[in-house]
């Protein structure tokens, strides 16, 4: 009975040792937390996290994509609850919170050399000043340019255009053929600056607004022909341009509606989703009648940074290396339709077909909405122009609403410039 009894203690002592063991080893693990602005990536997000957090026993991985993302980060930043890692886009967010200094200088960081130059130059651009460093990792891109219906295009024989007049042909000929050219979806203001983007990066510089910025030339002046062009494309879409969105443009692309949507390829899942079967294609939107001076629109979709109040960098290091690794990039590319943005053999969705020229060149060009404030409503300003506007009156007031929005900017630039000239 003695006996039984010291048993007895012995094994509730053992296990009690044991829990022990499994708590201390736990708490040497090394949590890292990623906040990511992707919410429809999620899901991939999910399991890469568990396959992670299964191959490493130092490191736990924690990521979340809540709902408006970007207000979480900034709400967490203002309490100093700040995530080791957030994920956003290559776009004026960024530009933010670099100014800011919430982000950490990753120029260390081993496999920042397997980043295409391209997109390290679209990092660079968006800071409102120089600053030494890099400060993001871009992860992977999407294009934006014209969208076709391959079925339609073989059945009447049409042809990529490569310059504006063959595009302005085309359209033409489509017509003639009772076809829709486009779909364009205007009643979501945002849609606008689809073909604004993909007309601009051809037709007006990349760096067109620091160069306002620092006073050295004017969007009238440098969104001229950009302003022009947009608006041709409007007679030959759909009659009521303001009275579809997104969804009701992509659906109708979809349903052989129209032959081509200037959109990006981030509507692409969408449109599949409502015809698994449809052909779709995409080309570079081809602004200039000279086909060497067309750039493809493509900008950074998700990149990572890694906040200074990261205790832990080397741990934020291998997540980054880990979410690198072919095989996880590829996934994510399988998954959202998207373009890697380190180099390496990568197996592109086939609606990148036609731009593989520009993809595998580099010759490629930043999203001029990127640099543009949200506070700006730059989109509305578009729709409202197009609907309605003269283009001289349009350009006036991108100027002047500009130098509103973007006062502090402005002056933080010219500031810098007054002090870096050489």
């Amino acid at each position: 009975m003695r006996l039984k009894k010291v048993m007895r203690v012995l094994l509730t002592l053992t296990m009690v040792l044991s829990i022990a063991g499994c708590q201390n080893s736990s708490s040497k693990k090394t949590t890292i937390e990623i906040i990511s602005y992707k919410q429809e990536a999620a899901t991939y997000f999910d399991k890469v996290a568990k396959e992670f957090n299964a191959t490493h026993t130092d490191i736990k991985l924690k990521i979340s994509s809540p709902n408006d993302a970007v207000t979480v980060m900034k709400t967490r930043f203002i309490r100093e609850d700040y995530p080791d890692i957030i994920g956003i886009g290559g776009d004026a967010t960024f530009s933010e919170f670099v100014d800011a200094g919430i982000l950490a200088d990753i120029s260390d960081f081993g496999d920042i050399k397997l980043i295409k130059k391209a997109y390290i130059d679209m990092l660079d651009q968006l800071e409102y000043v120089p600053t030494k460093g890099i400060y993001g990792l871009p992860y992977v891109a999407n294009a934006s340019g014209i969208l076709y219906n391959k079925d339609i295009f073989e059945e009447h024989g049409y042809k990529v255009p490569d310059t504006w007049n063959e595009l302005m042909a085309l359209c033409e000929q489509m017509k003639n053929d009772g076809l829709l050219p486009f779909y364009f979806g205007y009643k979501d203001t945002w849609t606008t600056m689809a073909p604004w983007n993909s007309l601009a990066v051809s037709l007006a510089p990349a760096n067109t607004t620091q160069n306002v910025n620092a006073g050295k030339t004017t969007f009238t002046k440098e969104y001229d022909e950009t302003a022009q062009k947009i608006k041709t494309l409007l007679k030959y879409g759909e009659k009521e341009v303001a009275a579809y969105g997104y969804n009701d443009a992509c659906t109708a692309f979809a349903k052989g509606q129209s032959a081509m949507y200037t959109i990006g390829s981030y509507a692409i899942p969408q449109i599949l989703s409502s015809n698994p079967k449809m052909h779709i294609g995409s080309f570079v939107m081809p602004a200039n009648n000279d086909k060497n001076k067309n750039y493809l629109n493509s900008g950074i979709d998700l990149m990572f940074g890694v906040t200074k109040a990261c205790k832990n960098k080397k741990a934020a290091y291998t997540v980054l290396e880990y979410l690198l690794e072919k095989k996880n990039l590829q996934k994510y590319i399988n998954a959202q339709m998207s373009l890697p943005c380190r180099t390496g053999d990568f197996n592109l969705p086939k609606q990148f077909d036609d731009m593989r020229p520009w993809i595998e060149s580099g010759k490629m060009i930043d999203y001029q909405d990127h640099h543009y404030p949200s506070t700006m409503g730059c989109d509305a300003i578009v729709q409202s122009y197009l609907l309605k506007g003269d283009k001289k009156a349009f350009l006036a007031k991108w100027d002047k609403d500009w130098k509103r929005y973007n006062r502090d900017i402005i002056r933080k630039v010219q500031e810098y410039n007054k002090t870096h000239q050489s």
